[in-house]
């Protein structure tokens, strides 16, 4: 093959490689077979006279399209596709010693975090008794353990492990359990609720690995993230139905075992469920299409819809500033699940196609989420002007300023981008770079909110 090309076309051949490893049932090997192909086209190209990106361009389109492609290879290697779908059997991974133990590794970890949960009923705490202290702990008792996967499977190493993860960790254990919290008191409750996301960055910065800084690897945490939430859901619904099953198979002959279910079976499965759905989603996402950016294209439009209605019924009260405080909360889920579809749409696009009407449909969804969170904040600011602030409201608030600023500049970079004047790479960026905003605002109130309030 020719020289090397120049950077641009390297960055070019490297979100090629990216988005078939990503996106199709391809072996690695299979990828290094195409992309020796790819080069040998620009090469010969550019022999004829081409520029590196014209080049680039053209060989992509002798190659045919990568979904024409990777079917192809689908068809070629489905004995194979079948086996990687069976725990992992026949990938070309597998005959690395690291990769026979990841299994292992998984299985003791999740079962560490299982038995990890029943600690504080071993040192004699009731979760009927002690929920406050069980809630603030939860993530406590998994996402350690999830982090160490992850620094194990990518490889960190024990120095830059310690530096890197015990931090948050050991910050989250002192608020969680140094903190004197007033009884199901406010901010006892908001720590419950933005620890896990404060932790799940950190999570995060282990799945990366060195990697960090890199724009990509944090769109890679965020399809994981996606990935693992579909897992964990089949994997609850699954365990749901086998638990029911169990339990109604020994009423049938008399034995009560519910509390054995109660007690132990349900929380340590849940835990341990954790690991598992995070094992799986590494396992297969070279194997089969991820399925969070699929269920992206069927919520969207309905979304879309409900966020016209709740607009239009939401204007059509007496009062904006009388909007009831379970709204409030409700719009912050809203806007949240607003903002992860736009996450996996992004996550899922081919950054050379140019803007199609699901683009301009996604448009749509964040002016809809934009005009909605500004008449919540209309709101908000009138409640806290006639009732005063409270830990409820000020995280409230600040999560919906947060969210504001993201989506504004999402849809100033969208219109840009349908206008021809943005690349789509532009909105990845800004969203990745965006995300450490809210491990930072989950840390302020984690950290900063109990002291503020006076820990009620």
């Amino acid at each position: 093959m020719a020289g090397s090309p120049d950077a641009e076309l390297e960055a070019q051949i490297g979100q090629w490689r990216g988005y078939m490893q990503r996106h199709r049932a391809i072996s690695p090997r299979d990828t290094d077979e195409l992309e020796d192909h790819l080069r040998d086209q620009v090469a010969e190209l550019e022999g004829a006279g081409l520029r590196g990106d014209e080049a680039f361009l053209v060989a992509v389109k002798r190659m045919g399209s990568l979904e024409e492609v990777s079917r192809e290879f689908a068809r070629e290697h489905s004995e194979r596709l079948w086996k990687q779908l069976v725990l992992g059997l026949g990938t070309p991974d597998t005959s690395t010693a690291r990769s026979r133990r990841e299994l292992p590794v998984v299985l003791g970890l999740a079962g560490a975090s299982a038995l990890a949960i029943k600690v504080p009923a071993l040192l004699g705490l009731d979760l009927s008794t002690d929920g406050g202290l069980y809630a603030r702990n939860l993530s406590l008792f998994v996402l350690p353990f999830l982090a160490g996967y992850f620094a194990w499977k990518r490889q960190i190493g024990l120095p830059r492990s310690l530096r890197l993860l015990v931090p948050p960790f050991l910050l989250g254990a002192v608020v969680a359990n140094g903190y004197p919290f007033t009884g199901a008191g406010s901010t006892e409750v908001l720590t419950a609720i933005h620890l896990p996301i404060m932790l799940w960055f950190a999570v995060g910065l282990a799945y990366v690995g060195a990697e960090w800084r890199s724009h990509h690897r944090r769109m890679d945490f965020v399809r994981f993230t996606g990935e693992w939430v579909v897992y964990y859901t089949l994997l609850a619904l699954g365990g749901g139905v086998l638990v029911g099953l169990t339990t109604a198979g020994f009423a049938a002959i008399g034995l009560d075992e519910f509390w054995l279910m109660q007690e132990w079976v349900l929380p340590c499965g849940a835990m341990g469920a954790v690991l598992v759905a995070a094992w799986l989603v590494e396992a297969k996402q070279s194997v089969v299409e991820n399925i969070a950016p699929v269920l992206t294209r069927v919520f969207t439009p309905l979304t879309v819809m409900m966020l016209l209605a709740l607009l239009v019924a939401t204007l059509a009260t007496d009062g904006v500033v009388q909007v009831d405080r379970n709204l409030l909360i409700l719009v912050d889920l809203i806007l949240v699940l607003v903002l992860g579809l736009l996450l996996y749409a992004i996550s899922a696009r081919d950054p050379h196609a140019p803007p199609d009407g699901f683009d301009r449909l996604q448009l749509l969804l964040v002016i809809s989420a934009l005009l909605l969170d500004v008449l919540m904040l209309t709101a908000m600011l009138g409640r806290i002007a006639e009732f005063g602030v409270s830990p409820n409201k000020l995280a409230a608030l600040g999560l919906n300023i947060v969210l504001l600023v993201n989506l504004a500049w999402a849809a100033r970079l969208s219109v840009a981008f349908l206008r021809h004047r943005r690349p789509p790479s532009v909105l990845e960026r800004w969203q990745t770079t965006y995300l450490p905003i809210y491990a930072g605002w989950a840390a302020v109130v984690v950290v900063a909110f109990p002291p503020a309030f006076q820990f009620a």
